[in-house]
């Protein structure tokens, strides 16, 4: 209203005039439970929380969508945020790369356990921990352990309560703003986002208690196309090929690059906007689909006549000089 309309009244004011127009709340007041609270974070970047939040918020102007967001523990700053058809790899790895062009590589992420941040295998069993066998990382955890951030998982939606809060204002307050500005479709409501975050930082962050920043920047040689990609193991067949998703690819090099032997294990990375490379000795090799004449060709193996020859001695082996005694000779006179 103020903002808008230019009316200036008080939050028991409205409530006031909804109630005599029979107007219900937008959901019910439930009594909270009593959760004990914990203290921020001294330093902004020490800790950022993560979720997303599936809801209708285009109305019936178009189908419910995810928004995903990243906000700052210490001072409640909502650091990066994008719409989503759902809740996916990729989405989160947009809101990373957001975050850490703007303002740094964060100490620690704060998560629920959704199978996007933990790997379904997890889990080891008692011979894998008496082996020494690390444990497996999703996509994103193996983001998030290239760039030296401590991924901290939470066992209860009530352990990220900031973020939580922070859905819920925003599904009262971000609903109306884009109805007001006409927002029509998932595009058109991402290209309104900085604006929407930066009225949000402005009325809702607190500052830090400490100045300090625990952002730091990517170090030198670090890509975050070849960090926040998707990861496959695979193995280098003959002339440096390599089969992936249906398709073989050779390695897109001068003649005078060092080569890959075949049969080696390597890792194949595929960056958001679709390229490919093969991750080997900490080296990226850009990948590029083999036409016929390019590929390898193995050496067809003569195949082998399933039936057997049959075994002709020679004219003096002893078979052949054997001659049978006549049965009559062997009879007594």
């Amino acid at each position: 209203l103020a903002k808008q309309e230019g009316i200036r009244v008080s939050p028991s004011t409205v409530r006031r005039i909804r109630c005599q127009a029979n107007i219900p709340p937008k959901r019910k007041r439930r009594p909270a439970k009593v959760h004990r609270p914990r203290d921020r974070k001294p330093q902004t970047g020490m800790l950022v929380q993560i979720d997303g939040s599936f809801h209708r918020w285009l109305e019936d102007r178009a189908e419910p969508m995810a928004l995903l967001a990243a906000i700052d523990d210490a001072t409640g700053k909502i650091l990066a945020a994008v719409f989503r058809r759902q809740e996916d790899t990729e989405g989160y790895f947009l809101l990373i790369r957001q975050m850490i062009e703007q303002y740094g590589i964060p100490m620690s992420i704060y998560s629920d356990r959704h199978m996007i941040f933990c790997s379904p295998n997890e889990k080891r069993s008692i011979e894998q921990e008496l082996a020494g066998e690390s444990v497996p990382l999703s996509q994103f955890g193996r983001a998030l352990k290239d760039l030296g951030i401590t991924h901290i998982k939470a066992m209860t939606p009530q352990a990220k309560g900031r973020i939580e809060r922070l859905f819920q204002t925003l599904q009262d307050r971000w609903v109306v703003e884009l109805r007001l500005r006409g927002i029509q479709t998932l595009e058109e409501a991402n290209q309104v986002l900085p604006e929407l975050i930066k009225e949000h930082n402005e009325k809702f962050a607190v500052a830090p208690l400490e100045p300090e920043s625990a952002f730091v920047p990517l170090e030198p040689g670090q890509s975050l196309d070849l960090i926040l990609c998707f990861r496959d193991q695979r193995i280098v067949g003959p002339g440096e090929t390599i089969s992936y998703r249906g398709k073989t690819y050779i390695l897109d090099v001068p003649n005078s690059s060092p080569t890959i032997p075949a049969k080696t294990p390597v890792e194949v990375r595929k960056t958001l906007d679709g390229r490919l490379f093969v991750w080997y000795k900490g080296k990226p090799y850009p990948l590029m689909e083999a036409t016929r004449n390019k590929a390898a060709k193995t050496p067809e193996k003569k195949k082998e006549s399933s039936e057997k020859k049959s075994y002709k001695p020679g004219p003096d082996h002893p078979w052949r000089k054997y001659r049978p005694t006549n049965s009559k000779e062997l009879k007594p006179a």
